[in-house]
């Protein structure tokens, strides 16, 4: 096998530029996830009726069902019904909704942590459940799930591939698109290996110092 390595710089601005839409894809959807699940989580803590149940329904269903399913269930459905969005805001969507119902789990597994006595103590002190959790259970809960939920936001950036299907160009995409139009594929492909690899890592490295810097609190 002989890599072209003028090959390889003449692509690589365009494979770079491909990675910002990945890392685009993956930022967005990741804090639709964070936000999403830090509402089904307290949701589902609070015990309100009705609500609660409608919440855990649908976590179940999002869990079991693969993300390709409901990625063309956003893209191609909701149209039947007059809602067009752009491919990117679709999978953007998709994306956070799924990895929603994942991060719920880890905020539950937080909240859990926290002893249930300080629930009973903020309401002898008269705080609201909103300042109950805003001032006491959240700053115990989350530090010690940064580190879940930095997996998550690794786990999602590494299937923003999927997101071919529904037309969004991003580094895979691109990498086969250079291949087909060179038909040259090793070095594209190989090049998007090596951009997950290391955005991967600089990932998983931010997660360990915020999880680190968050913990020195309560040490």
């Amino acid at each position: 096998m002989n890599w072209d390595w003028a090959y390889t710089f003449e692509i690589l601005p365009q494979m770079a530029e491909a990675s910002l839409v990945t890392l685009q894809a993956t930022a967005f959807g990741f804090a639709l996830a964070a936000i999403l699940g830090l509402v089904w989580g307290i949701i589902g803590i609070l015990e309100i009726p009705v609500l609660s149940f409608v919440v855990r329904l649908f976590i179940e269903f999002v869990r079991t069902t693969p993300l390709l399913i409901q990625l063309f269930a956003m893209y191609y459905f909701l149209p039947q019904f007059g809602i067009i969005l752009p491919a990117m805001i679709c999978g953007i969507l998709t994306l956070g909704i799924h990895y929603s119902a994942y991060c719920s789990e880890v905020y539950r597994s937080g909240f859990e942590q926290v002893e249930r006595g300080q629930w009973e103590a903020a309401k002898v002190i008269n705080l609201t459940t909103w300042q109950t959790l805003k001032r006491v259970i959240l700053p115990q809960a989350v530090p010690p799930i940064i580190l879940p939920l930095g997996n998550y936001f690794v786990t999602m950036f590494k299937e923003t591939p999927v997101l071919l299907a529904i037309t969004v160009i991003e580094l895979v995409a691109t990498a086969r698109i250079i291949g087909n139009d060179t038909f040259k594929y090793t070095e594209p492909i190989t090049l998007a290996g090596v951009f997950f690899l290391l955005l991967s890592l600089v990932a998983a490295k931010l997660t360990r110092v915020v999880s680190e810097k968050a913990a020195l609190p309560s040490r």
